[in-house]
C-alpha cells in the first residue's frame, strides 16, 4: 500500500489571471501550505513566486515544469533550514 503522503493529488491553482493544476505528492503540498505560512502568504501567491522564478531562469531553471520546480523549492527550503539550525 503507499502511504499516504506519496500519493499524488491534483490541484487546480491560479497564477496571475489564469489557472493551472499541478499534480505533487501529498507531502510536497502539505510543505508548501507549511512554508507559505511562515512567509505570509497564501499558497497560489507562492506558486506564482516560484512559477515566475522558473520562467525567469532563477535557481529553478533546471525543473522542466511547475511541479518538478515546487518540488525542488521545497527541498532548497529544507535545506536552509536544517543549515541554520
Amino acid at each position: 500500500m503507499i502511504p499516504a503522503d506519496a500519493r499524488v493529488r491534483k490541484r487546480s491553482i491560479a497564477i496571475g489571471r489564469h489557472r493551472t493544476s499541478v499534480s505533487l505528492e501529498a507531502a510536497f503540498w502539505d510543505e508548501l501550505t507549511e512554508i507559505a505560512a511562515r512567509r505570509g502568504q497564501s499558497l497560489a501567491a507562492l506558486v506564482a513566486e516560484v512559477d515566475r522564478a522558473r520562467i525567469a531562469g532563477r535557481d529553478l531553471a533546471s525543473a522542466p515544469n511547475l511541479s518538478g520546480a515546487l518540488r525542488l523549492f521545497v527541498l532548497g527550503d529544507l535545506r536552509e533550514r536544517l543549515e541554520a539550525e
